[in-house]
């Protein structure tokens, strides 16, 4: 049963797991997100302390623990009190290394060879006062898939900042102002749409016709990014790579598809 603060008194509330939270769970599908934030000015952990409390931990996720339960053993989520100071996490390194942006990409591969621990929330933060060649520190978060997925985390931080010009205001992001269309226009959106529809339903059966050959008698394409067998074993690394967005928006637009939309939505 979760915790939640009334006054002076603990009421202890259980939550379930969602499916997702249970399949991530599982030993094969045991995964972490992990975020990389860089920073124009060197970290002052007293700082980072006070947001997360105001911010972070007031999430249910970031401030529950993942428990049995004790009748059928079925994972539950509980509120905890928790302690900011055990998910900070600054190690002692040396600020004027030779190699720092090699050693920011060793740090994270051996972030994913050790676990969190359970018995607090399943999240932490790293803290490397290191300058790179494209920040003066590096923060790493490392959340358990079974908190949330990548967009879930991506709003969160969003809504823990603040907007520079007004410290009390939420950021916005930009949005394009569509335009009233005539009614020519609604029918011809109308027609793309039963066309889209169509083109949906024709990929579909062709997708599943495919999908069941394959598992048949098919054999998936050799391409330069299929692993070899026993590739998900080895040890992975982290490489960073600044890409231009308006590159990833060519990129986008030439393929006329929205493959990409999860990315140029934030452009």
């Amino acid at each position: 049963m979760g915790k939640a603060i009334s006054g002076e008194s603990m009421v202890e509330v259980e939550e379930p797991l969602s499916p997702a939270a249970r399949l991530f769970q599982t030993r094969q599908f045991n995964c972490y997100i992990i975020a990389i934030i860089g920073c124009k000015t060197v970290f002052n952990s007293n700082v980072i302390k006070a947001g997360l409390e105001h911010t972070l931990i007031k999430h249910p996720r970031f401030s529950s623990l993942m428990v049995a339960d004790k009748m059928g053993g079925e994972m539950r989520w509980i509120r905890t009190k928790v302690n900011v100071e055990d998910h900070i996490i600054i190690p002692n390194v040396d600020p004027n290394m030779g190699s720092p942006d090699q050693f920011i990409e060793s740090y994270i591969s051996n972030m994913t060879k050790t676990h969190l621990d359970d018995s607090k929330p399943l999240w932490d933060i790293h803290l490397l006062n290191v300058k790179t060649s494209e920040a003066e520190s590096t923060a790493i978060f490392r959340i358990h898939h079974s908190i949330g997925d990548g967009m879930s985390i991506m709003s969160l931080v969003l809504a823990c900042t603040r907007k520079t010009s007004d410290l009390n205001a939420l950021p916005t992001i930009p949005t394009k102002k569509r335009q009233r269309s005539s009614n020519s226009g609604r029918f011809i959106r109308l027609v793309s749409y039963i066309w889209f529809v169509l083109q949906v339903i024709c990929n579909t059966l062709v997708d599943v016709v495919m999908f069941i050959a394959t598992s048949a008698f098919l054999r998936d394409t050799r391409t330069p990014l299929k692993g070899a067998p026993g590739v998900e074993l080895s040890p992975k690394w982290f490489v960073h790579k600044t890409i231009s967005l308006d590159d990833i928006k060519l990129v986008k637009n030439a393929m006329d598809m929205v493959r990409l939309y999860i990315i140029s939505l934030f452009l």
